[in-house]
């Protein structure tokens, strides 16, 4: 399960909650490795993902 938590178009910085991953009922946080704009989301809400999955891209 996923949860997303940024939208296209907002600027970010390093840090900051992008998406909420649930796994084996435990949820991991995926943050921001630097500052940026939120360019595109490759996942939805509720999305199953496999590894390697892209999820967002920041420029």
């Amino acid at each position: 399960m996923l949860k997303v938590l940024v939208e296209p178009g907002q600027k970010v910085s390093k840090g900051d909650k992008l998406l909420i991953m649930v796994s084996m009922k435990m949820e991991n946080t995926i943050e921001a490795f630097e500052d940026g704009t939120v360019e595109e989301i490759y996942v939805a809400d509720k999305q199953f993902v496999e590894a390697d999955t892209l999820l967002v891209k920041l420029v």
